[in-house]
């Protein structure tokens, strides 16, 4: 019986230092950094742009992703205005069109830079604004979950 615990002994002791060899390799991995930053997002220049009237209008921010992997902006919520979508503007035959989309990208170590000839955020009954008011948004990301700004409203042609 005693030599049938040890060769149990024995076959379980591979496994357990294989495992543990993993282990400690891996954490080695992940000590030095190269393991990679999860997506870390940073929101700035954030403008919506003065409706005429009651007119809907549209907002940009400029998203910085500063981690290794890729992230999304998959929604905005204006809690002031009626209905915030994701949009982008593509050209076709010389006409631009706008077209709403489910999310915009936010490369590793990159950005989403909106602009009226990219992705922007269309804003339909948005509150009465001024040059100067704030519009706070609120953008979700697939992996950095939920970032708050406040919008400065600026007439169109205006970089704020």
């Amino acid at each position: 019986m005693n030599a049938n615990i040890g060769r149990l002994l024995r076959a379980a002791l591979v496994p357990v230092l294989a495992g543990a060899v993993a282990i400690g390799g891996l954490s080695a991995w992940t000590a030095s950094g190269a393991a990679g930053r999860p997506p870390s997002v940073t929101v700035e220049d954030a403008r919506v742009l003065l409706p005429f009237g009651t007119d809907d209008t549209a907002a940009f921010v400029k998203v910085r992703n500063n981690g290794d992997a890729d992230d999304e902006l998959i929604g905005v919520e204006v809690p002031t205005a009626g209905s915030a979508m994701l949009s982008r503007t593509v050209v076709k035959d010389g006409a631009g069109s706008m077209r709403m989309v489910p999310s915009a990208p936010v490369p590793a170590g990159g950005t989403l830079d909106m602009s009226p000839h990219a992705f922007d955020i269309m804003i339909t009954s948005p509150p009465r604004l001024a040059p100067g008011d704030r519009l706070p948004l609120t953008l979700r990301f697939r992996e950095s979950g939920t970032v708050k700004v406040e919008a400065v409203t600026v007439r169109p042609g205006n970089r704020g």
